[in-house]
């Protein structure tokens, strides 16, 4: 397999995603690509810009949409795909939307954060790489089966629709766009 193109953006970068390839290939590499933009979005700010919220009465801030896909990345891996039952990361009970609470954040809530997020990606994509196909079924608590298919794809929606975000709060922030 040779090593897909990188895309260059303010001297960062992301893998291409290829326009011919089979339907795990494209759902993946979207997949990959939106986690790399949260990412990029990210990059070069302090750690109180990325718990900045700048959106009149919205919670949103980049470093809640970080600790936010974590969260999304566990659930429908980790417990929706293989059937494990992790505690919430930083949500609870009490605390639904725990994860856009990053009020006072500093560099090791930030870093906690980028490691949790990284370790569900990695585990996200080990299982997604030994699934034998995209019909593997998994079970969501409250509504019942859904395909491998079915999550890649919603995860490459919620990863779209949060980027929307993350483009908002990024030129509210810095000024930066078209990261």
């Amino acid at each position: 397999m040779s090593i897909p193109p990188l895309v260059e953006t303010d001297g960062y970068s992301r893998v291409k995603r290829p326009s011919l390839a089979d339907e795990r290939t494209t759902m993946v590499a979207f997949l990959r690509w939106h986690r790399e933009t949260l990412a990029l979005k990210c990059v070069g700010l302090k750690p109180a810009q990325l718990a900045e919220r700048v959106v009149g009465r919205s919670a949103l801030s980049l470093l809640g949409l970080v600790r936010h896909a974590a969260e999304s990345e566990r659930f429908w891996f980790r417990r929706v795909m293989a059937g494990e039952d992790p505690a919430p990361l930083f949500s609870s009970v009490t605390a639904p939307d725990g994860a856009f609470d990053v009020m006072g954040a500093d560099a090791r809530m930030v870093d906690e954060a980028w490691e949790v997020w990284r370790a569900e990606v990695s585990f996200a994509d080990r299982f997604v790489d030994a699934a034998p196909d995209l019909e593997v079924m998994g079970n969501e608590p409250g509504e019942g089966p859904v395909s491998l298919r079915w999550v890649l794809m919603h995860m490459v929606e919620e990863y779209a629709r949060h980027n929307g975000h993350a483009d908002l709060l990024r030129e509210q922030i810095d000024g930066a766009v078209g990261l």
